[in-house]
C-alpha cells in the first residue's frame, strides 16, 4: 500500500455543489471511495490558495490511485493532482541503488 497526496481544485460549478452539500459530505464520499478500493483516508483539509483540498491517503496500488484521479477529473467539477509520497526509508533505499547517469552536455 502506498501513500498519495491528492490536491484538488473546484470549478465554479463544483464550488456551487460544495456550497449545497457541505464539506463533510465530500470528505465522507472520498472515505467511501477509498474504503471500496481497500484504501484509507489519512487526512483531509480544505485550504485557501492554489488548491481547495489537500488529502493524504493509503491506496493499494498506482493503478487504483490513477483510477481515483481519472474518475474525479472526468466529472469536470474538480481538477485533481496526484503525488506519490515516499517514506524516509524508501529514500534511503533509493539512495543505495546504483544508477549510471550523465547530465546533458557533461563529459
Amino acid at each position: 500500500m502506498g501513500k498519495y497526496l491528492f490536491k484538488a481544485s473546484y470549478s465554479p460549478e463544483g464550488t456551487r455543489g460544495l456550497l449545497k452539500e457541505g464539506g463533510s459530505s465530500r470528505k465522507a464520499l472520498i472515505e467511501k471511495i477509498l474504503a471500496g478500493m481497500g484504501g484509507k483516508l489519512e487526512t483531509f483539509y480544505y485550504a485557501f490558495g492554489e488548491y481547495d483540498v489537500y488529502a493524504i491517503a493509503d491506496v493499494p496500488d498506482p493503478v487504483s490511485a490513477a483510477a481515483i484521479g481519472l474518475a474525479i477529473n472526468a466529472s469536470g467539477m474538480v481538477s485533481i493532482t496526484t503525488t506519490v509520497l515516499l517514506e524516509p526509508g524508501d529514500v534511503d533505499k533509493a539512495s543505495k541503488k546504483s544508477i549510471s547517469y550523465r547530465a546533458p552536455g557533461a563529459s
